[in-house]
């Protein structure tokens, strides 16, 4: 019998009525090696998942970063059982909307006023739509990754369905390189700026200072997408921990511990618009999510949530390092990231790519009961126990794969079907 049988047959199943039989890429096939790794969990405790065929993992992808503080948190679980008492969607507004608008512009330096959405494409995509509405200019500025919608999607490889016009008008630029930033301003009428304020490097001394100041001199909208740093990397976001402050910015992820909500807040004489562009939704104001954003939000605060977040990463990236240096494999393997979301790195090496690499490296991490993708996804669950195992199963994983490819027998070890690329934003 096959470790991962059922998830086998949950998939011929899904495949049957679901496109790609999973809701999202990075859950999906796509994602994760079929028959070397699961491809369905039926529940989570904590930092530990299990799969459908029973197995369990310390799950480092932690839905995709939307679990801050653990599967099954008892404190916004009770905020959510208590709510749902009095009803989940309601024929006017609820008072609990108000609550959690007030906590984020206490805590969150550029937000003024707040509006509520579902995801984070919502979100960017409402920004979006605000910055063009303020500048009455177009053409939008992107760098990270920012959604599914048409006027970012349109930007990458995945741009099937969008069509050439709105295509035309958004235009990526490079991080940290402000240059390539000015010449996108000088060369476009810029309605919005939108960029995650880091992802996998940190910001150059005087960078995020210097974009904002690019915005400023070309009036164009600062929008820094907070849907993962928010609430992970700082309190009051990474604008917060860097020190810049934008005239828009989105959040959503973590901000609920796994209940569906995102955010689009920032300067008032901005978001007034929200009066005049159409942006609406039956459940944005759903209770069930704002109360776990309320308990989510407070326990961060009261337990010290990102700070512990830093300290564990900053522990696992060190020995990791070590690791990767033993090895003598650092030329192709290596990490980079906050300490709360680091990722690690595996390129092309000798004649195998590096998703062939991570598709090896995904199998057996899975065996050492570890779920991992390309990155370390912390939540307060996590605790140096869970580091430890981490860290030991790399010490075993990493000599592997560089054997791997001294032999060239990646064929024998490799039992699934390798992963495929959805597309290439950090």
């Amino acid at each position: 019998m096959n470790r991962f049988d059922n998830s086998n047959q949950n998939l011929v199943r899904a495949l049957e009525y679901i496109p790609l039989g999973a809701q999202t890429f990075s859950k999906s096939q796509m994602a994760f090696p079929k028959g070397a790794a699961p491809l369905f969990i039926k529940r989570g405790q904590g930092c530990i998942v299990t799969d459908a065929d029973d197995n369990e993992y310390i799950d480092f992808v932690n839905g995709l970063l939307a679990i801050s503080l653990g599967y099954c948190d008892p404190c916004v679980d009770q905020a959510v059982m208590k709510q749902m008492q009095s009803g989940v969607s309601f024929s006017l507004s609820h008072p609990i909307e108000i609550d959690v608008a007030e906590k984020i512009c206490e805590l969150i330096p550029c937000a003024e006023q707040v509006r509520f959405a579902k995801n984070g494409s919502d979100a960017t995509s409402a920004a979006i739509r605000l910055a063009r509405a303020y500048t009455n200019k177009e053409h939008i500025a992107v760098c990270g990754y920012h959604g599914w919608q048409d006027w970012y999607i349109g930007s990458t490889s995945r741009n099937l369905g969008v069509p050439a016009s709105t295509q035309a008008l958004t235009h990526t630029f490079e991080y940290n390189n402000l240059e390539s930033l000015e010449q996108l301003l000088k060369s476009h009428d810029i309605a919005a700026v939108i960029m995650e304020p880091m992802n996998i490097a940190y910001p150059e001394k005087g960078y995020l200072k210097g974009v904002k100041s690019l915005c400023e001199q070309y009036q164009a909208v600062l929008i820094f997408d907070e849907t993962i740093t928010g609430f992970r990397f700082d309190l009051g976001g990474a604008q917060s921990l860097f020190g810049v402050s934008p005239d828009l910015a989105t959040f959503g992820k973590g901000i609920a511990n796994g209940f569906p909500i995102s955010v689009v807040c920032g300067k008032k004489e901005i978001m007034a618009l929200m009066n005049d562009i159409f942006f609406s939704g039956t459940f944005a104001g759903e209770t069930l999510s704002l109360a776990a954003t309320y308990a989510t939000i407070e326990k961060i605060q009261r337990n010290q949530v990102t700070q512990h977040l830093s300290q564990l990463g900053s522990l696992l990236t060190d020995k990791l390092n070590k690791i990767i240096i033993d090895n003598d494999i650092q030329d192709w393997v290596y990490t980079s990231g906050h300490p709360s979301w680091s990722f690690i790195h595996i390129a092309n090496q000798g004649k195998y790519s590096a998703i062939q690499l991570r598709s090896l490296f995904i199998q057996e991490m899975a065996k050492r009961g570890i779920l991992i993708n390309a990155s370390h996804n912390l939540s307060y669950a996590h605790k140096e126990k869970h580091i430890q195992t981490l860290l030991k199963a790399y010490s075993e994983v990493l000599p592997i794969l560089a054997n791997c490819v001294a032999k060239q027998n990646l064929e024998e070890l490799f039992s699934g079907e390798p992963l495929q690329s959805v597309f290439k934003v950090r």
